[in-house]
């Protein structure tokens, strides 16, 4: 039988009791402060453990309000443990850059936590609002039979408000959100102010802070924030393919934009109009685009597997070659098809289109067996043939 009590107190705690089974005192730190000021990777088991996480944040920045929340974790245990009930302690983190892949990662180190100490409820430490946003995913694992909100104690004077002020403009959690988009603002003002144009002033300060307010409101914040985690860690691991990826990413739209460009300026007449020749056009003026953006990514590509896995080389090694045989191939079809379909102010005759393509697929075979070739002596140096003359011993000689 389930016993709920309900006590308001001057604390904001709500406390149930349950009768029977393991109960869990879980603090949670949601930015991981335990993991990125002092090292400490998460879940943090046993009250031993946790009494070092606590020490060690307390040693980086003593005024972390994570080290009184575990302190808090931490005498809720030993008062429980006192009382002879069945209790175990848990200090979980998130991810301090993505609040939403931390908050997946707390959601895994509770099933870690769960599995390990088989605890049937817990009792949440948090030390603050923002920490408030896991409640639901621990619920939907564990049932909370209490939740501690930890809150220090500052001066009640202007001195202890203007120290939590300028705390609170020193964390750059704060401080950029807050201070970026204004700071920008001004600097807009001012210098559209300065060339004339006060009125336009106030438009692109209200511009600046309207879309800076709906980027926040959707959350695409968030995704800037990942994507610039994921690259840093990319990059700090040797990952080039990202970087050309991108760089592919950006000419390829320059491609799409040529193809159009192509297709609608100069070859778009009446009597020519038709898909086939709408799609020739196109490719005529994206191909070497997109042939570029292969080639800078096949080139990542490269790069990252001679860094990481060079006895790999000689399967990726091939990528650039064909690359360059389908875009010459591509290329040398459209040139030869708008030449022949009479294309106005074509640069080729159609002679000189059809040399033009027997060019480019003699290019495009050679493209080919050179790439073969490459391969194929990279493949011979990085797999050493076997030797007939040796015999293979048995595992037991």
């Amino acid at each position: 039988m389930v016993c709920l009590t309900l006590l308001f107190n001057r604390s904001d705690t709500i406390t149930m009791s349950m009768s029977d089974g393991w109960t869990l005192i879980l603090s949670v730190d949601r930015d991981d402060d335990i993991g990125y000021k002092a090292g400490v990777a998460s879940p943090v088991v046993g009250r031993e453990a946790c009494l070092e996480t606590a020490t060690a944040l307390a040693l980086v920045d003593p005024e972390d309000s994570d080290v009184n929340a575990i302190f808090q974790t931490i005498k809720i245990y030993d008062d429980l443990k006192r009382e002879g009930q069945q209790v175990a302690i848990a200090v979980i983190s998130g991810d301090h850059f993505h609040m939403i892949e931390g908050d997946r990662l707390i959601a895994r180190s509770l099933d870690q936590v769960i599995r390990a100490t088989g605890v049937t409820d817990c009792i949440m430490v948090t030390d603050g609002a923002e920490d408030d946003y896991v409640i639901p995913i621990i619920q939907s694992r564990l049932p909370v039979s209490s939740i501690k909100r930890v809150v220090v104690s500052q001066m009640p004077n202007l001195e202890g408000t203007y120290y939590i002020l300028k705390k609170l403009l020193d964390d750059p959690k704060i401080s950029r959100p807050l201070l970026v988009p204004v700071g920008l603002a001004m600097l807009l003002y001012a210098t559209a102010y300065l060339l004339g144009y006060p009125e336009v002033a106030v438009v692109i300060v209200v511009g600046v802070i309207g879309v800076y307010l709906l980027l926040k409101g959707f959350g695409v914040d968030e995704v800037f924030g990942y994507s610039y985690h994921s690259l840093y860690e990319s990059l700090s691991r040797g990952r080039y393919a990202v970087i050309t990826n991108l760089v592919s990413l950006f000419l390829i739209l320059f491609g799409i934009l040529s193809g159009l460009t192509t297709m609608i300026v100069y070859y778009l007449t009446p009597e020519l109009v038709g898909m086939l020749y709408l799609l020739l056009a196109f490719l005529y003026g994206a191909i070497p685009w997109f042939a570029g953006a292969g080639l800078v990514s096949t080139a990542g590509k490269i790069l990252d597997v001679y860094l990481a896995e060079r006895e790999n080389l000689w399967r990726v090694v091939i990528l650039p070659f064909v690359v360059v045989m389908l875009a010459l191939v591509i290329y040398g079809i459209s040139t030869y098809m708008l030449a022949v379909s009479g294309a106005p102010e074509f640069v080729l005759t159609t002679e000189a289109a059809l040399r033009y393509l027997l060019v480019t697929i003699a290019g495009s075979l050679v493209s080919l067996v050179v790439g073969l070739s490459v391969q194929a002596r990279l493949k011979r140096l990085a797999v050493p043939p076997a030797d007939d003359g040796d015999v293979p011993l048995s595992p037991h000689e």
